[in-house]
């Protein structure tokens, strides 16, 4: 029945660290196996208490004399189950077993001794050594219930400790706790030293990256510590949440954004990122410095205005009229004629020297052969003065009825345009009309006159 009284309160002990901390996942639980001392002599004397004054010392008198004075079963003896809570306390609960072979000076007759215990501690680690390092001392308080053989008592517990740790779960602790009973008259009053192996678990992280969500600023995204937990996706030394380009390397001093031809603009505000330009065109180069973006100058190694897409005003053709105004800028024209030069009379009449020797198959509208050359200086004279519309005319003579003449002199004329649009000229600058035997230009009552009126005349066109 003692042992079932002994194990309650043990069990009592254990479930209250589970559910003072149930609520916080986060913080990490730690178990400790280790041995423990039990030690009567240095812990001063007592008048009423249940051992004899003359068998103990002062306090802290022989402290290490482990020989004389500890208690020591030689097998695991301790087990403890601890808590983080925060802010550096740590709740522990802890179960010992020894064998009490000497009280203070005097020897003792085996007596079993059994323990339950639960500590606030508050660990010096950070403020010492800072996050992770490897001393970590501390200092406690609690209480718990002792069995010396047969005989119970409550004690008031004060705990000093070092804890060496390895590794970020592993470690040593070496610990003294002070423990006041509360009973005099058969309550031990003494000290039970412990040395055990600490190992802590239990720390959640989410994303698996071996940095506990508590201290992890992004827990659901794997990182690095030295961004306490957040990625560097593209590894250039800057964190995700502080790089504007961070699938790309880049360089602090464009917010993670890289500069790759070197001009001092990032390349996501870069219009030529792979060409070194300069900021007032938004990184494109200007080669010959007239403001104008090389990849929107039409001549980007001569400067020139934006007026005329980069280029520098040219007159090619030498007529007065710059080429950008010039509707014809390799051939000399007239201002008048914007650039290009005007159809003179002698000109019309050099073409109608020429066209009154168009031949036709008799009654048809079917050029012959014999007349292509001819027309082909006809085409050249009319390429020469590119922005002139010209207009064919078809004539005949009185002979036959005059819806028959009018058809002829309407097909001949347009058989005329069709064939020098053939050899090169623009279709758009030619018409054609047929005057039948409207507009004779002799007369019609001899043979050689009406060859006369059988005739094609070119006109300019207004």
């Amino acid at each position: 029945m003692k042992h079932l009284n002994r194990l309650l309160v043990a069990a009592i002990l254990f479930l209250g660290v589970g559910v003072a901390n149930a609520q916080d996942e986060n913080n990490p639980w730690a178990i400790e196996i280790g041995v423990n001392a039990v030690d009567v002599y240095p812990v001063g004397t007592s008048e009423g208490g249940r051992i004899d004054p003359s068998l103990r010392g002062d306090y802290f008198d022989e402290y290490f004399n482990a020989n004389d004075h500890w208690n020591i079963l030689p097998s695991v003896s301790k087990l403890g189950i601890s808590r983080y809570i925060g802010s550096g306390f740590v709740f522990t609960a802890v179960g010992a077993i020894n064998r009490i072979d000497k009280i203070g000076d005097a020897p003792a007759d085996d007596l079993s001794y059994y323990s339950a215990d639960g500590e606030i501690k508050y660990s010096f680690r950070n403020i010492l050594n800072g996050p992770g390092g490897w001393a970590d001392p501390y200092l406690g308080i609690g209480g718990g219930y002792t069995w010396v053989d047969d005989i119970g008592f409550g004690t008031a517990n004060g705990t000093a400790g070092l804890k060496i740790w390895f590794t970020d779960n592993l470690a040593l602790n070496l610990q003294s706790v002070y423990k006041r009973a509360f009973e005099d008259t058969y309550g031990i009053t003494h000290f039970q030293h412990s040395a055990g192996v600490v190992f802590q678990f239990g720390g959640k992280d989410t994303d698996g990256d071996g940095i506990f969500d508590k201290d992890d600023e992004c827990p659901e995204t794997p990182g690095l510590p030295e961004f306490n937990g957040c990625p560097d996706t593209d590894g250039d030394g800057i964190e995700d949440r502080q790089d504007a380009c961070p699938n790309t390397p880049g360089v602090a001093e464009f917010n993670g954004c890289p500069d790759t031809d070197g001009d001092g603009i990032a390349d996501p505000q870069d219009e030529c990122p792979t060409v070194a330009g300069v900021a007032a065109l938004n990184g494109c180069p200007d080669a010959d410095g007239d403001g104008i973006a090389d990849k929107d100058d039409a001549c980007p190694n001569e400067a020139g205005p934006a007026a005329n897409n980069g280029c520098p005003y040219k007159d090619k053709d030498g007529d007065g009229v710059l080429d950008k105004d010039d509707q014809c800028p390799d051939v000399p024209g007239t201002v008048a004629n914007k650039g290009c030069p005007e159809v003179s009379v002698e000109i019309i009449k050099q073409l109608n020297e020429y066209s009154k020797t168009i031949l036709f198959d008799l009654g048809k509208a079917t050029i012959r052969k014999e007349s292509y050359a001819v027309l082909q200086n006809i085409a050249d004279i009319m390429k020469e003065y590119p922005n002139a519309r010209f207009e064919i005319e078809g004539h005949t003579d009185s002979q036959g009825s005059d819806e028959l003449n009018q058809r002829l002199s309407n097909d001949r004329a347009a058989s005329v345009r069709d064939y020098l649009t053939t050899i090169g000229m623009d279709g758009s600058r030619l018409t054609s009309i047929g005057y039948g035997e409207s507009r004779p230009i002799a007369t019609n009552a001899t043979k050689a006159g009406r060859q006369q009126n059988r005739r094609v005349e070119i006109s300019l066109k207004k």
